[in-house]
């Protein structure tokens, strides 16, 4: 029996992300925001066993610093699959990752209190 395109097949375009990760859903470690930068450590690899080269496109462009969104966007691929792949290159140290960092905790009793005494000097 012939199967047609959309008989019950599964798309390439969703099974290819599936097929780079192996698997995988999310990170082994670290979070990566959309927010989150990274930026390769060295020089990236020409070649380097156990990287794909979807891994090695998240180094080369990870010489300057990249979000996750930029870099999802650059490689269209899925966020969660540039997550797991920029976990793998962090687990390897061949990128760092900068999480995001708030202006301050709103719950700091102490910032409340300077900038009220701020507004009492004006």
């Amino acid at each position: 029996m012939n199967e047609l395109p959309g008989d019950g097949w599964v798309e390439p375009e969703i099974i290819r992300p599936y097929v780079v990760t192996r698997g995988r859903a999310r990170p082994a470690n670290g979070k990566f925001d959309l927010i989150s930068m990274a930026l390769t450590v060295d020089s990236p690899p020409e070649t380097e066993t156990g990287l794909d080269p979807e891994h090695l496109s998240i180094l080369r462009l990870c010489r300057a610093p990249r979000s996750v969104a930029e870099l999802a966007a650059d490689l269209n691929l899925p966020v969660g699959i540039i997550r797991v792949l920029l976990a793998d290159l962090y687990d390897r140290n061949l990128i760092s990752a900068r999480e995001p960092q708030f202006e301050a905790d709103m719950a700091d009793m102490n910032m409340y209190k300077a900038v009220l005494d701020g507004l009492r000097s004006l």
